[in-house]
């Protein structure tokens, strides 16, 4: 099994499109097509997990949810803070038959689809069920569960172990779930891409709208911090080991050290547009996206995500000063903020467009950061507010960056999500009103 802070399946990662490009740092993007992609509804487990618009408003009030790891006693571990979904209980929202079946990660994406499907008033479609789909993105994979039972089987014996831990673990375990729930049968699929990963979902489900489906379930997730897991994050050697939430995290900052790993995501319900009804409603649309992967490291050549960036612009049919906003990735680590701030200026220019983070109040949640700010991007649009990028103070001057620090009123038409992941991904995508 891959550790979330290191080692990304490669091998399942190259369902994306991307296994074959790291030495020449390929690219993948869409062909701009008829066919829009349309989000009808959205859902997020994050912070209180009280739903979109208390994330929103805590978003905006710039809430932080980095706190101490309560699961356990972290004291001996060299990280103690986490992004944290709190007072999250799954039999309020599952029937109890699903329990024992699901890694706490499932149980999150279960109830985020659950939220995104009603929201998008699911109930009322027609579609057949083969006309319906659910691609994923989640990095981690089952990491509690599968402590608990391989405990078990060490202290107690293999007649201990649940036979649940055959597929519980598994990184597909979210898509499965999800669509025997809700009956959802089209050509689906998971993607591995580390924090990436959750951008490329998004991708493929709007490339399975392409071919044929009428609406799909996407987005991300991810969920670690178990010992196991949580020992697995802070081994990369990025993870601050700062005491005060206050001070973790902090995203292109002069003082940057480390990023918070966080758990939770986003999942988001994408229609045809033809198919969308008249009382539907329209977040957005999904309009460009494109994934290229980096040079090897040592090779001396630079970061890929520029080209990613500008290939789903292109894939939008977009000019970078159309751009209202770009969420970025936002690693929290400086020669990866210079190195981001570097490809941004140099698509838009020095401080030609305005930048924010707010992953810095939840911390880096894996596979599901970037759907997370896509649904972040779409509430920005939706209300006309760029969100800011909390605990940030200082931006070096060499970074050229518009970094947004307080609300910015602003009419917003246009935004870029971007991501990276360990292993080399790199994706982007454009969302417009």
């Amino acid at each position: 099994m891959s550790a979330p802070a290191n080692a990304p399946n490669t091998a399942t990662g190259a369902a994306t499109g991307k296994a074959t490009g790291a030495a020449s740092g390929e690219a993948t993007s869409e062909v701009t097509g008829a066919v829009s992609a349309v989000v009808t509804g959205i859902g997020t487990m994050v912070g209180d997990g009280t739903g979109i618009e208390e994330h929103w408003k805590g978003v905006l009030e710039g809430r932080s949810w980095i706190r101490p790891i309560q699961r356990y006693d972290a004291s001996r571990y060299s990280a103690r803070l986490a992004g944290q979904v709190v007072d999250f209980d799954a039999k309020e929202h599952l029937p109890s038959r699903l329990i024992p079946q699901t890694d706490r990660v499932t149980r999150l994406a279960l109830v985020a689809s659950d939220q995104a499907l009603a929201d998008a008033g699911f109930a009322g479609r027609d579609y057949d069920d083969f006309e319906m789909g659910v691609v994923t993105s989640n990095a981690s994979a089952g990491w509690e569960f599968t402590h608990h039972e391989f405990k078990k089987l060490w202290t107690e014996g293999p007649e201990k172990v649940s036979v649940y831990e055959s597929f519980a673990w598994f990184y597909a375990a979210n898509t499965g779930q999800i669509s025997i729930r809700n009956g959802l049968r089209a050509a689906s699929g998971v993607l591995v891409a580390d924090q990436a990963g959750g951008l490329d979902a998004i991708g493929q489900a709007r490339r399975n709208l392409r071919r044929g489906a009428k609406l799909m379930v996407t987005g991300g997730m991810d969920s670690a911090f178990d010992p196991w897991g949580w020992l697995s994050h802070i081994s990369g050697g990025e993870v601050s080991t700062a005491e005060d939430a206050s001070n973790a995290y902090l995203p292109f900052d002069a003082d940057a050290h480390g990023y918070i790993p966080g758990e939770g995501g986003a999942m988001l319900v994408l229609e045809h547009g033809d198919a969308v009804g008249p009382s539907a409603k329209r977040y957005g649309r999904v309009a460009g996206y494109a994934s290229t992967f980096d040079p090897p490291p040592g090779s001396g050549r630079p970061s890929n995500l520029g080209r990613a960036l500008r290939l789903a612009l292109e894939d939008a049919g977009i000019e970078p000063g159309r751009v209202d906003v770009v969420f970025a990735d936002a690693a929290g680590v400086p020669e990866r903020d210079r190195s981001e701030a570097r490809d941004i200026a140099g698509v838009f220019g020095p401080r030609g467009v305005p930048v924010t983070a707010p992953k810095a109040g939840v911390g880096r949640l894996l596979a599901g950061g970037g759907p997370l700010d896509v649904v972040t991007a779409l509430l920005s649009i939706r209300d006309g507010v760029i969100p800011p990028t909390p605990h940030t103070r200082t931006v070096p001057d060499e970074y050229a960056l518009d970094l947004v620090v307080e609300p910015r009123r602003t009419r917003v038409e246009v935004a870029v999500v971007l991501a990276r992941g360990r292993g080399g991904f790199n994706s982007a995508v454009v969302i417009t009103a």
